[in-house]
């Protein structure tokens, strides 16, 4: 059983990144990886292309209770089979609204696979690692239905995987896996909704589009943990990436935060990788450094690591060779520009994601020769004037794109995807 502490996700994605560096021990066992729908799938198909999985959905539903159909008094899953809570009779759930409620929910079941997977039968199961997986476990009637369904396929090794769980739903489901793998389990536990700070519903389309989504090339590309030198005996540590057949390499710059660790870089890097283009994550400060909010508006430290991570980059035997580009976002926009100010031959491409490219100085931006994209949110009302000075002051080949309805941090459903889409092009345009 593994447990890790941690705070409120910020979304879905959030979760199953943390959630797939706690089962990252399984990415050489090509584990298949069962979500729950609707709210699973998400965190399915970030795990499954993380850990070089198959994703496919397990479908069970629950069996809601007379009058209060949010309320589990059992759960069904697409074989018929069916199990009913201690708690159905006191809720008022006769034998006769039990088979009525089976058989509607049955009927839900078998339209779900014909709409997900309409050309082909569940993964097989047998003699593989399943991964169950759902966005939390409230009353475990679901997921012990899900890991029933499961283990009757017969896996080699069954695990039970939830970003958070009420703890009392954690012994409710584990005599049914052989490990449970989740990040909280707090006592105050109310709904899973609460400990997402964005949580929208998914629906059917977005279901589909996750299960019908190629696995990221960071599947089939070399991924290696490495230890970046710089001033003074600092080391920052990194997450390379290089899809077979490079044709450049990306590095990120985020001047608040964990840029390795950030959901939204990764996302952005998995679709780079998906375009050919490696991709080097690393922070540019420390965790200590981290907490000084004061460093993250420093622009000549976050500089300054910026550049020793390129001289890195243009040292290693499986980059030195490939043209460079720059990801800059929040502060760390205006370290990528002004490092592409300081090595005109070296950076290839710039692009900023919300950032703060005019922290640069207009000076700086006038000797930017490196393709630069401004990408920003267009609610972001408060970056928008200051991007539009950026690019004013800037001489070299450089646009800015407005992503409808997109605040500062691009939560709006598809807003992340059109500043992946938006960046690869820019890329893989520049670079190759």
């Amino acid at each position: 059983m593994a447990l890790w502490q941690t705070d409120r996700f910020r979304d879905r994605i959030d979760a199953a990144e943390q959630l797939a560096d706690a089962l990252s021990s399984l990415r050489d066992k090509h584990p298949l990886i069962l979500a729950i729908p609707r709210g699973g799938v998400p965190i399915g198909r970030v795990l499954a292309d993380r850990l070089q999985g198959d994703l496919d959905v397990v479908l069970v539903r629950k069996l809601g209770a007379p009058g209060h159909p949010e309320y589990a008094v059992g759960a069904i899953d697409e074989n018929g089979r069916m199990q009913v809570s201690q708690e159905a009779v006191l809720a008022g759930a006769s034998e006769h609204y039990l088979q009525q409620e089976a058989a509607a929910q049955l009927a839900t079941i078998r339209a779900r696979r014909q709409l997900y997977s309409p050309h082909h039968a569940a993964v097989d199961a047998a003699g593989r690692t399943v991964v169950v997986v759902d966005d939390g476990l409230a009353t475990g009637a679901t997921m012990r239905a899900a890991l029933q369904a499961a283990r009757a396929r017969k896996p080699s090794r069954l695990i039970c995987a939830v970003p958070v769980a009420a703890p009392a739903s954690l012994v409710e489901v584990a005599d049914l896996a052989d490990d449970l793998v989740y990040l909280s389990a707090p006592a105050h536990f109310r709904a899973v909704s609460q400990f997402y700070l964005a949580f929208p519903a998914v629906d059917d389309e977005e279901v589909m589009r996750l299960l019908e989504a190629k696995h990221s090339a960071s599947v089939n590309a070399d991924v290696e943990s490495v230890q970046i030198g710089a001033e003074a005996g600092v080391v920052l540590s990194g997450d390379l990436a290089i899809p077979h057949n490079a044709a450049g390499l990306v590095i990120f710059a985020h001047g608040s935060g964990s840029s390795r660790k950030s959901p939204r870089n990764r996302h952005v890097a998995y679709a780079l990788h998906a375009h050919g283009l490696a991709t080097l994550l690393f922070d540019l400060l420390t965790e200590d450094e981290a907490r000084d909010v004061a460093l993250r508006f420093d622009i000549s430290k976050l500089t300054s690591r910026l550049d020793a991570a390129l001289q890195w980059a243009m040292r290693h035997a499986g980059t030195k060779a490939l043209p460079i580009g720059l990801f800059g976002a929040s502060t760390g926009a205006a370290a990528a520009l002004v490092l592409a100010a300081r090595y005109p031959m070296a950076v290839k491409a710039v692009v900023s994601r919300g950032g703060r490219p005019d922290l640069a100085g207009h000076g700086v931006l006038a000797r930017v020769t490196a393709p630069t994209l401004l990408i920003v949110g267009g609610a972001d009302k408060e970056i928008i004037p200051l991007n539009r000075l950026a690019l004013s002051s800037m001489t070299c080949h450089a646009e800015m794109v407005l992503v409808p309805n997109a605040t500062h941090l691009f939560e709006e459903h598809g807003a992340l995807e059109q500043v992946s889409a938006l960046a690869a092009k820019w890329f893989r345009e520049q670079l190759a």
